[in-house]
């Protein structure tokens, strides 16, 4: 299997890629209804696992996938740990900021609800929350993981926060 995802992520890493979130951010929202909510399977909301898979594979997954590229390509400072610690801080500032503040505006929208009351009530203690987690996982992912394998590393750690994140947009739903 892991052979079969290698090849399928050096003939066709975008695709591949997003594919994955895909399925690992409806993996999230399975977690969330089914182990933290508790809502049983026949009161499972399948429309929001939907709109998480659709959010991850059309808009995470292309996006982390391309901007891990950029920060490759365009971070690049003499001393190796000031590198990790100059994309850490760009992920942090520019990507992480965005991409919650895209989700929960998306999420509105697919809901039919209010993106700034979404925003007003969500964003900061999520954006909190995310600085808490994924500036070490970053700093382990930039210095350790080769760049091809970056998003499946945020993907796997990304199961918990998904979860996070699909209970927080769910909450006054």
């Amino acid at each position: 299997m892991l052979r079969w995802y290698q090849m399928k992520l050096a003939s066709r890493p975008l695709l591949t890629q997003s594919v994955t979130t895909a399925v690992l951010f409806a993996t999230g929202d399975v977690m969330a209804q089914q182990a933290v909510e508790k809502v049983g399977v026949e009161k499972h909301n399948l429309a929001r696992t939907g709109r998480m898979a659709l959010y991850g594979g059309a808009v995470f997954g292309p996006a982390a996938t391309t901007w891990f590229k950029f920060l490759q390509q365009k971070i690049n400072l003499q001393n190796k740990n000031l590198t990790i610690a100059a994309r850490v801080l760009t992920d942090q500032t520019v990507f992480a900021s965005t991409n919650l503040f895209c989700f929960l505006s998306s999420m509105a929208i697919m809901e039919g609800t209010s993106p700034k009351d979404k925003l007003e009530s969500a964003y900061w203690p999520a954006l909190q929350k995310n600085w808490m987690l994924w500036p070490a996982v970053q700093a382990v992912n930039f210095k350790l993981v080769p760049l091809e394998h970056r998003v499946f590393v945020v993907n796997i750690v990304s199961l918990g926060w998904n979860c996070y994140l699909s209970y927080i947009n769910s909450k006054g739903n």
